[in-house]
């Protein structure tokens, strides 16, 4: 197998064969170029037989989700075998009950919806008999890397079993959800992905599942819902139906120069505290801004509490302590709190709970 390091190095190599070779004559310049030329096609050939041997050991497990209303179609999108269940979003199953699975061979199955979160967008589909040839897909446990190389496996406009290449653009990125509610850690990819691409996986080069795909937003940029955040809910999912999400209950702006400014912070690191909900595990322990005040003519929050670490973790934005409270806590930890309190470092202590139930539009 060869990773987009190892073929980086290999040009590498190439590249500095034809420095050695011109130092000769002009014929030499035109052997090193196609000896560069013949390892470049090679290296590539291999990168690309990986690609379809990843295809060949992974789509099976992909199926296209079909969602009925009336006894018509209603949407469609992707999922995936996971364990003895299918993965897929929470907005592919929508307020569906079963729906409808067709795996690569053409074969169809009913699915039982049995557990879904639209606080993470997933949702787990249960199936009584998984054809033979679609091997279960696994979620990794590795981080990942801005410029990693991924696949998007799935059914972009209903075209199914469809792979797209690309790499991981971003993490730790906040995707929106109706609940108000970010969804946390997600990853951006270039792979692309299209409306049908939603539920399926994003591999990366060993066929481990890296992120379920939350498409929509546009031909050029997509993004997946982490596998260390599915690796959390999914689980629960499929055994009680629903997952518990901590909350803290506060609203927090990031802290920047201008924020700095205003409240005579010594860095620009942290959020600030903008408002408590009320009855929140927050409330009467985290103190609020209190005024606001105009900096160059914008309007600026001052007089809270600056969250900067939670159990240790360094909150250096309002994507990391989402992040934290997703994937390292649960409602009912008790959690300490760093601030910056009136130009003064405090620890306080809170219970989280679970998030309250949402009204949605």
């Amino acid at each position: 197998m060869h990773s987009a390091l190892t073929r980086r190095r290999l040009l590498g190599a190439a590249v500095g064969s034809i420095a050695v070779v011109g130092t000769g004559s002009a014929s030499g310049d035109s052997r090193g170029r196609r000896r560069s030329e013949r390892l470049d096609r090679a290296v590539r050939a291999q990168v690309d037989e990986r690609y379809t041997e990843i295809y060949d050991e992974t789509i099976d497990a992909v199926v296209l989700v079909n969602v009925f209303g009336d006894e018509i179609p209603a949407g469609l999108g992707s999922g995936f075998v996971v364990d003895d269940y299918v993965v897929t979003n929470d907005h592919v199953a929508g307020d569906a009950s079963e729906v409808e699975l067709q795996f690569r061979d053409e074969q169809w199955r009913s699915a039982s919806v049995i557990g879904s979160d639209v606080h993470s967008d997933l949702a787990v589909l249960e199936v009584d008999d998984v054809p033979e040839a679609a091997s279960a897909l696994s979620f990794t446990d590795a981080e990942p890397t801005v410029g990693q190389e991924v696949l998007a496996l799935g059914n972009p406009l209903g075209l199914d079993a469809s792979i797209s290449q690309g790499l991981v653009s971003g993490i730790d990125r906040s995707l929106p959800s109706p609940t108000g509610f970010s969804i946390p850690a997600a990853i951006q990819t270039d792979a692309p992905v299209n409306p049908g691409n939603s539920g399926g996986p994003l591999v990366d080069l060993e066929g481990d599942v890296l992120g379920v795909v939350f498409a929509g937003a546009g031909q050029t940029i997509g993004f997946a819902i982490s596998a260390a955040l599915a690796n959390r809910i999914v689980p629960t999912l499929a055994e009680d139906g629903e997952y518990e999400h901590a909350y803290l209950g506060v609203s927090v702006v990031p802290v920047g120069p201008l924020l700095a400014e205003a409240n005579d912070l010594e860095e620009s690191r942290g959020v600030l505290v903008a408002d408590v909900s009320s009855d929140a595990p927050a409330e009467g322990v985290l103190e609020p801004a209190d005024d606001v005040e105009s900096i160059d003519g914008d309007p600026v929050p001052v007089g809270g509490d600056v969250i900067i670490e939670i159990d240790g973790e360094e909150i250096p934005n309002q994507e990391r302590l989402s992040s934290v409270l997703a994937l390292e806590t649960s409602p009912g930890d008790a959690v300490e709190i760093e601030v910056v309190r009136e130009d003064e470092r405090e620890t306080v202590e809170l219970t989280l709970e679970p998030r309250p139930d949402v009204d949605l539009p």
